[in-house]
């Protein structure tokens, strides 16, 4: 009886063990565990995230000294009033949807003239000269009148105080993105265009500093060219630049086969009054383009359809006369290079992320704020995976809002390979068990690895609007 008992015990564990291993076998073949690298979840290869971010120290002492200098009255008021102005900024209304306007609006005035003088005597020529004048008062009163910035001591000290901090967190976040997927892109050269304080000259050499051997900068505002030049010598006329090999420019260089590894363009296009302007912009800067192209906007909805517009532009239209045959393609953050299905919302609501950041202290700043930016950047030849190499039975998805964690399972909002967006509940038994750790230890904008079954009750397209999204 002992041993039959015995035996049983025997075949129950090997029963177990089996049941384990085949559960093992099951989890192992579901998760694709090898897209980790040997890496912890919480730094998979999906994470570009960064921590809170300071200026590089020598910047920063000369921004505030320089700032001390000028002693500005109203110094707060002013940079509050420039950057509420900034982030409302709006495109210029085209003349086409203008002259539509308006005959909209003369069609709608006749109507209601044409009902209210219904069987009575009116002299046209008199009602057409009211409601001319009433069309003109309604397009005066309703269209966005913009204007062009520009730029005087004063006012390029002003917005030092009021974007330097938040407009290097921005740029820096975006172009880590490319150090941390493309390990193998090392930028010699640099073009910055709108270059303003040269934020992305310092964001550049933070990633690059052994590489970059060019920097041109270019900026029309001659204000900026000179404040950006005198933060590069710690506010020194006769100090040495802290890196070499930056040059100040008003206009892009001439030749359209002067190409550059690495070429930016930050909070730039929105200061361009047409979409025929912004178009020829962004195709010169891609012609001089020979490795990733950056483009930084503010995070509004404005910001947003400015830089898909740039997108769409590059990807879909084609140039007059081609210098680079490589074709452009979508690095980040989009996962796909189909139309962005925020765009197709209603309201439209802007894909944006958010970088936390040290501002410049100054009296009345608090210590820490976040930057909501929208950004795209686009590489010349084929597409590249989180860790340079895209896992072939991974899908890697964008995540477009905080992720919301729960007991056993994850919110996750996401931008997905097929251009849709999807709310995925991700838990250890549908996804495994390292996939849900990896959507645990993510952050909004960061990629996650997803298998992705249509039929699962836990995948379903995201129609909601979170708190962060309607901010």
């Amino acid at each position: 009886m002992a041993l039959r008992g015995y035996g049983a015990c025997i075949l129950c564990r090997r029963a177990f063990e089996v049941k384990t291993a085949l559960r093992g076998m099951s989890t192992a073949a579901k998760t694709q565990p090898d897209f980790l690298n040997g890496e912890p979840h919480r730094k998979h290869p999906g994470v570009t995230n960064l921590k809170t971010l300071r200026l590089p120290e020598k910047l920063e002492a000369a921004a505030r000294s320089i700032i001390q200098r000028a002693q500005i009255r109203s110094m707060n008021e002013k940079t509050q009033y420039l950057t509420n102005f900034l982030w409302s900024r709006k495109r210029s209304i085209e003349d086409s949807a203008l002259r539509q306007k308006a005959l909209d609006l003369q069609r709608e005035f006749w109507s209601k003239a044409a009902d209210k003088y219904k069987g009575k005597d009116v002299d046209e020529e008199a009602l057409g000269e009211r409601i001319q004048e009433k069309v003109l008062n309604e397009l005066r009163r309703t269209t966005y009148h913009w204007r062009q910035l520009k730029y005087d001591e004063e006012m390029a000290v002003v917005y030092m105080a009021a974007r330097l901090a938040g407009g290097y967190a921005a740029v820096r976040r975006a172009l880590h993105e490319i150090k941390k997927r493309d390990e193998s892109f090392a930028a010699e050269s640099l073009l910055d265009f709108g270059s303003g304080l040269g934020t992305a000259a310092w964001a550049s050499h933070s990633c690059w500093p052994d590489s970059l051997k060019e920097m041109i900068c270019v900026d029309r505002a001659g204000p900026m060219n000179a404040l950006a030049e005198r933060l590069l010598k710690g506010d020194d006329e006769k100090g040495e630049p802290h890196f070499k090999h930056v040059y100040f420019r008003q206009f892009l260089p001439v030749s359209p086969k002067v190409q550059f590894d690495l070429v930016v363009s930050a909070f730039t296009l929105s200061e361009l009054p047409k979409e025929a302007n912004r178009e020829d912009v962004v195709f010169t800067l891609w012609r001089k383009t020979s490795g990733y192209l950056v483009l930084v906007e503010n995070g509004t909805k404005e910001g947003h359809q400015i830089l898909m517009e740039a997108r769409d532009v590059l990807l879909n239209k084609q140039e007059k006369e081609v210098y680079d045959s490589r074709p452009a393609s979508v690095f980040a953050p989009c996962p796909h290079e189909l139309t962005c299905p925020k765009l197709a919302r209603n309201p439209i609501i802007p894909c944006n992320f958010n970088q936390r950041y040290h501002t410049l202290s100054l009296p009345g700043q608090v210590p820490h704020l976040t930057e909501k930016f929208s950004y795209v950047i686009l590489s010349r030849g084929g597409p590249k995976g989180p860790a340079g190499n895209l896992d072939s039975g991974l899908d890697w998805a964008r995540l477009i809002a905080p992720v919301q964690p729960r007991t056993r399972h994850v919110h996750c909002r996401m931008c997905c390979s097929d251009g849709r967006l999807q709310h995925v509940v991700v838990t250890p038994g549908k996804h495994g068990r390292d996939i849900y750790r990896c959507a645990r230890n993510s952050e909004w904008g960061d990629q996650i690895p997803m298998i992705h079954n249509q039929t699962d009750d836990d995948v379903h397209s995201d129609s909601e609007t979170t708190d962060e999204e309607k901010s």
